[in-house]
């Protein structure tokens, strides 16, 4: 009885209303007056307390105040930071384009010879790049380079079988949507991917390309140790230069769709090795 008692009074205690009166101070008429009890004014506090938080959150949210939260300037910031930077690069090389146009025509019609040769940067180019007719030093190189690979010492083991116990990351995830295949001259294999993952370099290396091509799309290529080269085409957009050097299993561009040859978000991925293409799927698990 003494339990039930006490349990008794103490929810008569914290249920019990006391009243508030404001009073004018001449004339000490009641201006105004409100009933509140422990329990009630409890509750009070925690919906304040609920609605303060919101109103915070909804601020934070819809203000520049989220950018100085840790970890909200995520890959999704430093995209379109990367989309930005790429596009004040083409505009800039447009720009040269045009300047050396005019320097051109200003020449011609004062009657003298053109000062600059007209170059038209990567991303202008339309139609097959394969089809393009190769420039006699271009020919020339490409001979001596062969000339000189197929004694190169450092890439060729001395059966001139692939060198063994080499290590290949995944470039992305996904599943493969076509097989490698020379008889289709498909020197590479399709991985379907989702929309803004990530493509990694397969091995530590140096690009030595990165630029868009009218049916790869933005490509990026990484020339490896041991005479490998690795290729990566549609992607939407590239993280690296031409001549930085990347570690294995580092971000090098993020998957797309772009190009001509392009029906759907993948990526296109090649394996060279001295100068021929391999299949891919016999070094990585895919």
């Amino acid at each position: 009885m003494k339990k039930k008692s006490h349990h008794s009074s103490f929810w008569k205690k914290i249920r019990f209303k006391y009243k508030l009166s404001f009073l004018n101070e001449n004339t000490l008429e009641e201006v105004f007056s409100f009933k509140l009890s422990f329990f009630s004014g409890f509750w009070a506090l925690i919906g304040f307390a609920i609605l303060l938080i919101t109103l915070t959150s909804i601020v934070i949210i819809n203000t520049p105040i989220r950018n100085y939260l840790p970890g909200y300037m995520d890959s999704e910031i430093r995209r379109e930071m990367i989309e930005s930077a790429l596009k004040a690069d083409s505009l800039e090389q447009i720009m040269h384009v045009q300047s050396n146009y005019l320097n051109n025509i200003t020449a011609i019609l004062k009657g003298e010879e053109p000062q600059t040769e007209l170059t038209v940067p990567d991303d202008t180019v339309s139609g097959n790049i394969d089809d393009l007719e190769k420039s006699l030093e271009l020919i020339d190189f490409i001979q001596r380079y062969e000339e000189e690979e197929r004694y190169n010492l450092n890439i060729l083991t001395a059966s001139g079988a692939l060198p063994n116990n080499l290590v290949f990351y995944r470039p992305v995830r996904g599943m493969i949507s076509s097989h490698f295949s020379l008889n289709e001259k498909h020197y590479g294999v399709d991985i379907a991917a989702t929309p803004k993952e990530s493509v990694i370099a397969t091995m530590k290396g140096t690009v030595i390309y990165a630029g868009f091509d009218a049916n790869g799309g933005y490509v990026i290529q990484l020339q490896h140790p041991n005479g490998f080269i690795s290729i990566y085409k549609h992607n939407a957009m590239l993280l690296k230069k031409q001549g930085e050097e990347v570690q294995a299993g580092e971000a090098i561009a993020i998957v797309g769709n772009t190009g001509n040859l392009s029906s759907g978000v993948h990526l296109h991925f090649e394996l060279w090795y001295s100068g021929k293409p391999i299949d891919p799927e016999e070094f990585i698990v895919f």
